[in-house]
């Protein structure tokens, strides 16, 4: 009798998991606190893995529908810009950025699943961890990429922690181009309103970076150990923000972030982002050599202030 209550009891833990990830035949699922979240598209015809969509812990969508969705009032640019992935656009002279099919191009890599090693469900977070190859046009690895991801359960945050190395299977450049590389896309009335946006839905997003500079033009371009985007969604105020890690390579990052929402993390930019063609950003890994990036991403109710990100990031570098 005994053994049987273990075994129900063991049958039923799985269903009081909070953080729940379930693994489909293109995509892995994940549900925080009995609601979808996201999904991690990992299927063949995936030119890099992404998350899609992300969600606010009340549910609404923070990342822009397309081009997996055609939703009215989003802005159709940057087809390649698919929820948050985690890319670059010159390796090897190779653009694992701006390259889906659509685009021209022959140049262009690819980012394809090996292995999902272990997916973990649990009561107050759950993660997956998984590699990649980095592929060029002719099918041949470049990098070797192993990426551990955890999601978090909380009342009103969602809060995600990204940890990728990048191991070189040849010797890899990464070029200087502002094209890079941990990025989201962002849902249209996030964005910061100019005279380009379309009128509905309001665009209603500011840029905050950690030392206080508010608005693309003194935020892109420039260094920061976090970025945080918010602005009103169906009526509530939502952001999302960014943290690098101090031991991320170049640390603090810089940040490609537009008005338009284009919400991104770049070491490699340097020449596009001063405006110097006699800077050089570009890193290289020797045959063998890692490079390690790990960051967090919280969506959050309010803005940067009533949010109290600086004191999230100074809790999470602790």
């Amino acid at each position: 009798m005994k053994s049987s209550r273990l075994l129900l009891l063991a049958a039923a833990l799985p269903l009081a998991a909070q953080v729940k990830l379930t693994q489909g035949s293109d995509r892995i699922l994940i549900e925080i606190d009995g609601k979808p979240f996201s999904a991690l598209f990992i299927g063949a015809e995936t030119m890099k893995p992404y998350l899609h969509p992300l969600r606010s812990a009340s549910g609404k969508q923070v990342t822009r529908s397309y081009p997996m969705e055609v939703v009215e009032g989003e802005s159709k640019d940057h087809p390649h810009h698919r929820g948050l992935w985690f890319t670059h656009g010159e390796v090897n002279g190779y653009d694992f950025w701006g390259n889906e099919p659509s685009q021209k191009g022959d140049k262009k890599g690819k980012i394809v699943l090996k292995k999902v090693a272990e997916l973990k469900s649990g009561k107050k977070s759950g993660s997956l961890t998984a590699s990649f190859d980095w592929l060029d046009p002719q099918g041949k690895p470049l990098l070797a990429e192993t990426r551990t991801v955890v999601f978090y359960s909380d009342p009103t945050l969602r809060t995600i922690d990204f940890d990728m190395t990048l191991r070189a299977v040849e010797t890899a450049k990464f070029g200087d181009t502002k094209e890079g590389t941990f990025a989201i896309r962002l849902a249209a009335g996030l964005e910061e309103p100019e005279k380009r946006s379309l009128p509905k839905p309001a665009r209603t997003g500011l840029m905050v970076n950690a030392e206080g500079k508010k608005g693309e033009k003194q935020v892109w371009g420039k260094r920061s150990p976090w970025v945080d985007y918010a602005g009103e969604l169906e009526g509530e105020k939502l952001g999302v923000a960014i943290f690098d890690h101090p031991r991320n390579p170049k640390h603090p990052t810089y940040w490609h972030s537009r008005s338009y929402g284009l919400f991104a993390a770049n070491i490699f930019g340097e020449h596009d982002f001063y405006g110097d063609k006699a800077k050089d950003g570009s890193m290289t890994l020797a045959a063998g050599e890692s490079m390690r990036f790990r960051y967090r991403v919280v969506i959050h109710p309010g803005d940067a202030e009533s949010a109290g990100i600086g004191a999230m990031y100074k809790e999470w570098v602790r």
